[in-house]
Parts: structure tokens; sequence; C-alpha cells
């Protein structure tokens, strides 16, 4: 009797998600040794919460403490985006230009499981730069008024809106050529996006031609619907359109990555 042993062995099941979750490993340990994207996605967020607490506190709230409860979520948002925005596209940047993505491909894994893994670290950085703004908005005021569930919703949403950005900058990070051109087209698309928007004040005190950029601007979206949820009074509204904005980000940005990636000799 002749034992067929062709066509016997299985494909290990969950193999990509393995593969990515070991590679997300080695971008935290790597965040470990250099905390600067954090760093940058909770200092930069709260230098603004600081500057425009004092400077626009009294003439836009009549008190800093009111006009706390309107910033905060704003910076929240702010924060969530900027922790993964320069870190992911910078750093798959550095792995194509230095050749460690040449070395992954020269293993038995997933040809995209480093791109995931690096997206997947970015969740958990999100949390910290997220974590470590309600430690610095606390002391200084902002109190949650909703309650912990709508909490957590906010907190969500600022999550899955940032992570749903990333991609943009996984893209750019695929395409371009250096690290540098990263953050130039990151910062250039930061800028219109999280001050263009109701971060400072409500769009309605705005200049015509800024409010109709502002009210178009998904990043408004994101911050109303976390200000309304922190402040207890859930807007299901700004809610739904955040959730479209991200499939809409998720569903676009996603895929292009991917493919530009599994392009790259």
């Amino acid at each position: 009797m002749t034992t067929t042993l062709a066509g016997t062995a299985r494909p290990r099941r969950f193999a990509t998600v393995r593969h990515s979750a070991v590679l997300a490993q080695r971008s935290l340990l790597k965040t470990t040794r250099n905390p600067g994207p954090i760093m940058n996605g909770v200092v930069t967020p709260a230098l603004f919460m600081i500057l425009f607490l004092y400077l626009f506190g009294r003439p836009v709230a009549g008190s800093t403490g009111e006009y706390l409860q309107y910033l905060f979520p704003g910076i929240l948002v702010m924060g969530a985006g900027l922790a993964g925005m320069i870190s992911t596209g910078s750093a798959i940047n550095l792995d194509l230009k230095n050749g460690v993505t040449d070395r992954f491909r020269s293993l038995p894994i997933s040809r995209t499981a480093p791109l995931l893994g690096s997206v997947t670290a970015d969740v958990l950085r999100y949390l910290i730069a997220v974590s470590i703004l309600f430690v610095i908005g606390i002391p200084l005021g902002f109190r949650i008024q909703g309650s912990i569930p709508a909490a957590l919703g906010a907190t969500g949403l600022a999550i899955l809106f940032g992570f749903c950005l990333s991609w943009v900058t996984v893209f750019i990070g695929v395409i371009v050529k250096s690290a540098e051109a990263v953050l130039a087209f990151s910062f250039i698309a930061f800028l219109p996006l999280q001050l263009g928007s109701s971060l400072a004040s409500p769009t309605d005190t705005l200049p015509g031609w800024l409010k109709a950029w502002a009210d178009i601007n998904p990043v408004t979206h994101v911050m109303d619907a976390c200000r309304a949820l922190l402040n207890g009074t859930p807007d299901a509204g700004s809610i739904g359109r955040t959730l479209l904005w991200s499939a809409v980000l998720f569903v676009v940005f996603c895929p292009l990555a991917v493919r530009a990636y599994g392009r790259q000799e």
C-alpha cells in the first residue's frame, strides 16, 4: 500500500495573525527604546491644551474651567491621531529603506505581517497616549460629566479614528523615498485636519471659509462626538458620522497601503 503524503500538510491556522502579533511586539519593543513617537503624541497635544486654555479660555467660555470641558475632548482626539500618524509611516519607511523588510520576506511568514504588526502595535500606543492625556487633563480641572461607559466610548472612538487615519500615513510611508518625507507629508495633512476643526472653538464662531471646511472635516465630527460623550450629552449624529468616516478611511487606504507594500521589492 502506498501512502500519499503530498497534499496532507495543512496550512497553519491563523498564521498571519500570529506573525503579526510577534512583529507587533517587536514594534512595541522599539517604542520602549525610543519613546519619541508617543511623546510627540502626548507633548504636542498637551502644549496645545495649555496654550489654548490660557489664551482663549476666558474670551471663548468666560473661564478656563468651562473652556477645558470644551477643549479637552478635542485634545484627546489630537493625541490619538498623532501617536500613530507619525510613528507607523516613518517606521515602515525605515524598515523598507534599511533592508529589514527584505529580511522579513526571506522568512516563512506572511508578506503583510510586518505591516499589520506595526499597525496593531499602534493601538496600544493610542491607549498609552490617551491615558497620559487624561492624567494631565484631570489635575487641570477637566471632569468626566457623562457615565463611565460613555467615557470609554469616547476613548474608543478617538482610538478607532486614529487607527483608521494611520492607514493614510502607512500608505505614504510605503510610497515615498524617506522618513523625512513621511513626516513632511504627515504634518501637511495634520495641520488642516486637526486645527481646521472644532478643536479650539465651535465652528459657528469661525470665519465663513474656515467654517465651511470645519463642517465637512471628519476630525470635527470625532471631536464633537467625544465632547458630547464626555460631557454627558451623547449625540448619535456625530457618533454615526465618526463611524462612517472611520470606515471610509479604512476601506480606501488600507487596501492601497497593503497593495503598495506588496509591490515593494
